[in-house]
């Protein structure tokens, strides 16, 4: 019998758009609402519709490169498409892997914030630890996701932002609140300086688009639902998170939302239709939770899958004997994770986040243009080549200081990059050199 060499194509256009809804509602707009608004002021909804049409730009070109290489692995394999240096590929791939370890840590310090002083009070580094523990054991122990999961998930993810948003709908016809306070605009840094720093910020809670590449080897049809998916899942998700963000600026001052770790839980407080905060934080809870729990178990996986290669030192690869889970790259990754939430705010990890992926997303529009030279039989989606273009100069702006990012967050981001330039270069020095980096076996997940 022949071995099976590939994936089943069996996701179709529905399945796949809510998965990119899914993908991109998570802890972001849970966790990040508020500090987002400490840019701007009233006007929270701005930099995010601003990060959603920037956002649009890069899709363009993740949605050409989805339909011409209808394969797993995502920035990674297109880098190594595009210049086909081992070492260019595998700091992409490693950036994208600390970029998940960077956006579980800011989830573990959303979910050991206010939300959970609903139910116990405890110091933020203390629940954040707990749960950065209860995610290594669910890590260790193993774990089988199906599709079921996903879905609930991301029904319960959704059902907390639509009651945000029902909310919002009584409070405009009851004529509470203060709708005139979303149109306020009070940069701190001037107009154009204090959306470009909120927008970089506001970029975390949509970052989750990218997974969706992942997929490519399991649709149906990529070439002719994945663009239509994407281009369709940004919209949804951006009416949601701006009705949201215009819902929780016209109920909450700004230095109240400035200044919580829970922001859309102080939405449901002050709400004149009643909805227990208690359940609600529990939702948030599940959704940065979750968001948490996915990135940590693909960053372990993604290390042992380089380790397996060769690519890092083989000692990364080493499996449980009884469990059968990748332990040393379970306690990599979560060691990294533990000093993160111990020395950084959740804004920080968010931003640290964001500028790991703005640098991967402008080597993506990059890719793109440089890949026209390669042509492929079947037809796929092509971008305006003026949109990857602009995409690629957008992301490199908003990864620029001018945005108003505190200088840890670049140390933050360089010296987990010099990790994995250090393994790089140990793994050469002792064992000789890696093999060629196979894309196509590691896959990361990120959602924010």
């Amino acid at each position: 019998m022949e071995a099976q060499t590939s994936l089943k194509r069996v996701i179709g256009r529905r399945v796949l758009l809510l998965f990119v809804v899914g993908d991109i509602l998570g802890a972001g707009i849970y966790a990040l609402a508020g500090k987002v608004s400490g840019h701007v002021g009233g006007a929270l909804w701005l930099p995010f519709l601003v990060a959603f049409v920037l956002a649009a730009l890069t899709a363009t070109a993740y949605a050409e490169l989805v339909g011409k290489y209808p394969q797993a692995a995502g920035a990674a394999l297109y880098a190594n498409k595009a210049f086909g240096i081992p070492f260019v590929t595998f700091i992409v791939a490693f950036a994208v892997m600390m970029s998940g370890i960077t956006s579980a840590s800011a989830a573990a310090r959303a979910f050991g914030g206010q939300y959970l002083a609903e139910f116990v009070s405890l110091p933020t580094v203390v629940g954040a630890l707990i749960f950065l523990a209860l995610v290594t054991l669910v890590n260790f122990a193993g774990i089988s996701e199906s599709i079921r999961v996903n879905v609930v998930l991301t029904l319960i993810e959704a059902f907390g932002l639509l009651v945000i948003i029902a909310i919002g709908v009584y409070a405009l016809i009851a004529g509470e609140g203060n709708p005139g306070r979303a149109l306020e605009f009070h940069p701190v840094n001037g107009a154009f300086l204090g959306v470009l720093g909120g927008t970089a910020l506001a970029f975390y809670a949509l970052l989750g688009f990218e997974d969706s590449v992942n997929l490519a080897e399991e649709a149906k049809d990529p070439q002719r639902d994945f663009p239509r998916a994407l281009f369709g899942g940004l919209a949804i998700a951006a009416l949601i998170y701006l009705a949201v963000a215009f819902t929780a600026t016209m109920l909450v001052d700004t230095e109240t939302l400035r200044t919580s770790t829970g922001p859309l839980l102080e939405v449901v407080k002050v709400a004149g239709l009643s909805f227990p905060p208690k359940l609600f934080a529990l939702i948030a809870l599940l959704a940065v939770g979750n968001t948490a729990l996915i990135n940590m178990l693909m960053a372990s996986r993604l290390v042992y899958g380089m380790g397996r290669e060769k690519i890092v030192p083989a000692v990364f690869a080493a499996v449980h004997p009884s469990r059968a889970t990748p332990w040393v790259a379970i306690l990599f990754t979560v060691g990294i994770a533990v000093a993160l939430v111990s020395t950084g705010d959740v804004g920080g990890l968010a931003d640290t986040t964001v500028l790991l992926l703005l640098c991967v997303f402008a080597l993506v529009n990059v890719s793109v243009l440089v890949l026209r030279r390669e042509q492929v039989e079947h037809w796929h989606y092509q971008a305006p080549s003026w949109a990857p273009a602009v995409g690629a100069v957008v992301c490199v702006l908003l990864a620029l200081p001018i945005t108003g990012r505190d200088g840890s967050v670049y140390l933050r981001a360089a010296v987990l990059i010099a990790v994995g330039v250090l393994l790089w270069f140990v793994n050469r020095r002792f064992v000789g050199g890696p093999r060629d980096l196979d894309t196509t076996k590691n896959t990361t997940k990120i959602s924010p």
